[in-house]
């Protein structure tokens, strides 16, 4: 199970405030001189899609984001919509996923992804409690404003669950402040505005928002959104502790590539960030 993790000494970040198991273990790597890798699966995508989890982790992921499927995922992009697709057409739901999860063995964080609708009609407290029992010690959810997070930040701080909260180009310096005062595991850096998808170019934006991430905390910064190559990979972690890599590894899992697919493209990140 996902929860054998093995987690440093827990610190506190600031106050009160203690680090969680995600957050704990990515700060260990960065400080030990390591950059993170963290590669992105539907749940539920494929007979294989756990396979796949540990095959990332072979390859070199520090953690792995699970996404539970969603009819409108509103923050992602072609390739992302697809693999939902596909996965609910197969049965997946979040009580499936989680299931799934309490039986995958990996020595790294598990942070399931997904979008508000689901955690309001599972209720805030089963939701978190759900993840937490299947070794999950993260979790993103896009589409819920840090204005509003506080009924299901407090259940899943209870449960153990770091919130992982985002940062667009977009966000003024007061809102950024709020989030990474509020953000749990990681702060993550959107690189560019639009949906999740593989892109040609990142542009500029990705260094301005970890620069603004970096005035404001020192937790681990991730880059995600649109980071496609181990050459994006590795530009963006010249500036960032980390990336986060999607749409890239879902289209060649939705073209066929399998498990042993996923750990050769995780593999070429790892060693174009290292």
């Amino acid at each position: 199970m996902s929860s054998d993790v093995a987690v440093p000494a827990t610190p506190s970040r600031s106050g009160d405030i203690s680090v969680g198991a995600l957050e704990a273990t990515l700060r260990a790597r960065r400080d030990a001189g390591h950059k993170l890798l963290v590669p992105y699966v539907t749940g539920g995508l494929g007979p294989h899609w756990v396979e796949v989890i540990q095959a990332m982790v072979a390859g070199g992921a520090d953690a792995v984001e699970v996404g539970i499927p969603f009819s409108d995922p509103v923050m992602d992009g072609p390739t992302i919509q697809e693999a939902s697709g596909r996965a609910l057409a197969a049965g997946a739901n979040p009580v499936a996923i989680t299931d799934a999860l309490r039986r995958v063995e990996v020595p790294v964080p598990l942070v399931a992804m997904t979008y508000y609708n689901l955690v309001f009609r599972a209720g805030h407290k089963r939701m978190a409690r759900s993840l937490a029992s299947a070794g999950v010690t993260g979790a993103i959810i896009p589409d819920l404003p840090v204005e509003e997070i506080g009924p299901w930040a407090s259940e899943a701080d209870a449960a153990g669950i770091d919130t992982v909260l985002l940062v667009a180009p977009s966000s003024p310096p007061d809102r950024v402040e709020r989030i990474c005062a509020r953000a749990r595991g990681f702060v993550y850096a959107v690189a560019r505005m639009g949906v999740t998808g593989e892109r040609r170019e990142l542009g500029v934006d990705a260094a301005r928002v970890v620069e603004r991430i970096r005035a404001c905390t020192d937790m681990p910064v991730c880059v995600g959104v649109g980071v496609s190559t181990p050459a994006q990979a590795a530009e963006v972690c010249e500036v960032a502790d980390g990336v986060v890599v999607g749409s890239a590894l879902v289209r060649r899992l939705l073209e066929g590539e399998g498990p042993d697919g996923a750990a050769a493209f995780v593999g070429s990140l790892r060693e174009a960030i290292d």
